[in-house]
């Protein structure tokens, strides 16, 4: 599953961030790491963009990016 399907309230794991270049470097960048706790708190009216929350703070990225962040199934380990 990717971050963009995560409901609001629920909580994932980061299995791994994809992209190239310079998209990908922005996501990890911002705290985006494999084996990071998220939770996504907000979609805006529209849909787009999700607020999450992530190692203490929050972020607000777009459905678009969110894409490019898998989530490990529940109960699955994650090496960070």
């Amino acid at each position: 599953m990717t971050l963009d399907k995560l409901p609001i309230g629920e909580k994932g794991m980061i299995r791994a961030v994809n992209g190239e270049g310079p998209l990908r470097c922005r996501l990890l960048d911002m705290g985006l790491i494999p084996g990071t706790e998220v939770m996504v708190r907000k979609v805006a009216p529209m849909g787009d963009p999700i607020e999450i929350h992530i190692r203490g703070y929050e972020l607000t990225i777009r459905i678009e990016d969110a894409r490019n962040i898998e989530l490990a199934p529940k109960g699955e380990e994650v090496a960070g």
